[in-house]
């Protein structure tokens, strides 16, 4: 795999272009969420989705370390899956968080991508459900729409 400044913007056509199967997935993870968690959580849209891919993609350095474990997961394969595993969940895991950004979101995307990943399934190579789960764990974590997210949080600590 050779990432360049152009594969790296094609990475981010690419994604922009799984936007209904990834927002579907969000909103799926999203209402289940809610209803483990007695909230509301907001539905995300296509075009907010896209925009998200657009804003981590606008950061050059998020942008090349998204579009090489995008990569790995797209070809990763492993002959009776079940070894592969640990490799592929681990390119996941990261997958979300670096989507999501900086702590906590970026735990919140790691267990959330877990959680994702009990609910796709996707013909094809064993990487291919963890990029979805990994999409789509990242981009709800990093999208508005939960309450907690909403407001100020009350732990700030101001001048003294």
């Amino acid at each position: 795999m050779e990432l360049t400044a152009e594969s790296v913007a094609a990475e981010r056509e690419t994604l922009k272009s799984r936007d209904s199967t990834i927002v579907a997935l969000i909103n799926d993870v999203r209402d289940a969420l809610g209803e483990l968690f007695d909230t509301d959580v907001a539905s995300v849209t296509e075009a907010q989705y896209r925009a998200e891919v657009d804003a981590v993609f606008a950061d050059g350095d998020v942008a090349v370390n998204v579009a090489g474990y995008v990569g790995l997961l797209r070809e990763l394969d492993v002959e009776g899956d079940y070894p592969g595993f640990v490799v592929d969940e681990i390119l996941g895991r990261e997958l979300a968080s670096t989507i999501a950004g900086g702590q906590p979101h970026a735990l919140l995307a790691q267990a959330t991508f877990h959680f994702a990943d009990t609910m796709t399934h996707s013909e094809g190579v064993a990487g291919a459900d963890d990029l979805d789960a990994a999409l789509a764990a990242g981009f709800q974590t990093r999208l508005p729409g939960w309450e907690w997210t909403e407001a100020e949080s009350p732990f700030g600590v101001g001048e003294p």
